[in-house]
């Protein structure tokens, strides 16, 4: 067993995920990395990106979506992704795993059975896949087939409840916005790369490596916090972990034990902090890897700074790897609100904001205390 203290293990992951060394990669290098990034506000994806690359692109999610190299679904917890193809299709596997809409909770709140769900799939996968549709069009190919006329509310949902099932079978994915709409088709309809959804068993090592490989060392609870909110049974998700053998280390961390990918091992043990200071945006992957309730990056007193009302996941100020206050932007000025008296060095933050200035295509951002 492989032991470290958590100043490896943050130095690592910032290495690890582009943010202390932005890559000169790809957009899709960069989403490889990270498993997938959180595309609920498109804006939020475009900045972590930028951040996370060496030449501060600013949309380079959004043109990678236009071209079918990232693919934008229901992944991860229910919450919409931009992912490469090979990972979003194994995440899909194991989250369809669940068959959370088999659950009599489920169907209760969403009014729709197993077998319609079943029945839509092949509906939906038909209609989408040849063409890119609205939302108002697909429902209405949908309801005009026999036996689907009672689910036109649920299916016009603006949450997409009853869409994600039919996602996570492969039927759909977004596909390119059409005059502001969101619009759908069939992921083998928008890239050339799509290898349709894989068996469970074979897709978790795929997705097990990534997660671990940017925010590890974790155990297989972690991961199917950030995968499903612990849908999947807990012998499965161990049974996957234990699968992959010699592929994994385990790791001490100051009495924590969880996994990595034997291959980082090395990199980890000699992993240092420099205590550099860094900015993410919202709905930052830094975080949301690991979880808000992992109280050796983010101390439990201040989670609900954090983590807000209505699912919003706030911008966060990083020194040292851990998560030391959060921040807006009010007009041109940077508003750094910190956790408890000690502020971080001026100068390390003001080289921060100009990075993020630069990343979000500012011509210049003041900075001022929350």
């Amino acid at each position: 067993m492989l032991s470290v203290g958590w100043d490896q293990v943050f130095a690592w992951r910032l290495s690890r995920q582009f943010v202390a060394a932005p890559t000169a990669g790809s957009v899709e290098d960069v989403a490889t990395r990270l498993a997938g990034v959180q595309a609920q506000v498109a804006s939020a994806a475009e900045t972590a990106v930028a951040l996370r690359s060496s030449d501060a692109r600013s949309r380079g999610v959004g043109a990678a979506l236009g071209a079918g190299t990232l693919i934008k679904t229901w992944a991860m917890r229910g919450t919409l992704h931009a992912m490469v193809p090979e990972q979003a299709a194994a995440a899909l596997s194991l989250i369809g795993s669940a068959r959370t809409w088999e659950k009599p909770a489920w169907q209760k709140t969403f009014g729709a059975t197993p077998d319609q769900v079943t029945a839509l799939v092949e509906v939906v996968s038909g209609v989408l896949a040849d063409q890119v549709l609205t939302r108002d069009e697909l429902v209405e190919a949908v309801l005009a087939e026999p036996g689907f006329a009672h689910l036109g509310e649920q299916l016009r949902s603006g949450w997409g409840a009853v869409l994600k099932p039919l996602a996570w079978q492969g039927a759909l994915c977004h596909g390119p916005a059409r005059g502001g709409k969101v619009t759908f088709t069939a992921p083998a309809a928008l890239t050339g790369g799509w290898p349709g959804i894989p068996e469970p068993d074979s897709a978790a090592p795929t997705l097990i490596s990534a997660y671990l490989g940017a925010y590890g060392p974790a155990t297989p609870e972690a991961f199917d916090a950030w995968l499903s909110r612990n849908n999947v049974r807990k012998p499965v998700v161990r049974g996957w972990f234990a699968a992959m053998g010699n592929a994994l280390t385990e790791v001490d961390v100051e009495g924590r034990i969880g996994w990595i990918p034997s291959e980082f091992a090395d990199d980890l043990a000699a992993a240092t902090l420099d205590g550099g200071v860094h900015l993410l945006g919202p709905f930052d992957q830094y975080v949301l890897g690991p979880g808000t309730g992992d109280t050796a990056l983010l101390p439990a007193e201040h989670r609900s700074k954090v983590s807000r009302t209505a699912g919003w996941i706030s911008p966060l100020v990083l020194v040292g790897g851990r998560i030391a206050g959060t921040w807006e932007q009010v007009g041109d000025e940077v508003v750094v609100s910190t956790f408890g008296a000690r502020r971080p060095p001026k100068r390390e933050l003001s080289a921060a904001v100009n990075r993020l200035a630069e990343a979000i295509g500012a011509r210049r951002l003041g900075l001022r205390a929350g």
